[in-house]
């Protein structure tokens, strides 16, 4: 246990005293963390995604700080804000390279359909294949970029939780999820809003009347309103 603090203290005074040395690369640093903090929280990203890319990209980019530093030491060497961003670029195109050899998310195949909700009308149904299917079904139409990392965690990520929430093509067992399904659309929290950022998705950007035609339908199918099924 006090191996472990100690070694947390090192690290913490190594901090501490590259941020007072280097503050021009401390700010680029934490400029460049903020951004893909930032970014990956609009699309959703899982966890392990934020662990893969920031172990990929830290663990090249300290390794090359340290050695600089030991070399600084010897007058052989000197860290520039140039030479710190060309690393994190190269560490970053590294990392996205690697990261294309995970498996998860490349396996675009759909389940079969086992039974779907009694639909109010086929309006009903159609709206719902727009605004939900794209994670709420075994119906999923995958686009081109969901076969590129990080991007194919995020989007195989998202259908995996939507259908653990309720799977509307696997009505035929219980949904645990499925009689929330009015309440989520109404409050407007479903589909989320990243799901229709930067332009993907426009089918799923229902209109005041759309969504009204939606709720209505939705009230009048059962087992998505808190009803019985």
């Amino acid at each position: 246990m006090k191996s472990l603090q100690s070694i947390v203290l090192s690290v913490l005074r190594w901090a501490r005293s590259f941020l007072v040395e280097q503050r021009a690369i401390s700010i680029i640093a934490i400029l460049l963390l903020a951004l893909f903090i930032t970014f990956s929280a609009l699309i959703g990203m899982p966890p392990l995604g934020y662990i893969l890319i920031l172990a990929g990209i830290a663990g090249p980019t300290l390794w090359y700080v340290l050695r600089v530093q030991r070399r600084e030491q010897t007058g052989e060497g000197k860290l520039t804000a140039s030479r710190f961003v060309a690393v994190v670029v190269a560490a970053t195109l590294g990392t996205f390279l690697a990261i294309q050899l995970v498996p998860y998310g490349k396996n675009h195949n759909n389940s079969p359909v086992t039974g779907e909700p009694q639909w109010a009308n086929t309006e009903t149904r159609d709206l719902m294949v727009r605004a939900c299917f794209g994670c709420h079904s075994n119906e999923v139409e995958y686009p081109a970029y969901a076969s590129v990392a990080p991007i194919s965690w995020v989007v195989q990520s998202h259908i995996d939780e939507g259908r653990q929430k309720v799977n509307y093509s696997e009505f035929a067992k219980r949904q645990m999820g499925a009689h929330e399904t009015l309440e989520v659309i109404a409050d407007g929290s479903m589909p989320p809003f990243y799901y229709t950022m930067f332009g993907r998705h426009p089918e799923a950007k229902l209109t005041k009347e759309e969504l009204a035609t939606l709720i209505a339908g939705i009230k009048a199918t059962p087992g998505l309103s808190g009803r019985g099924r």
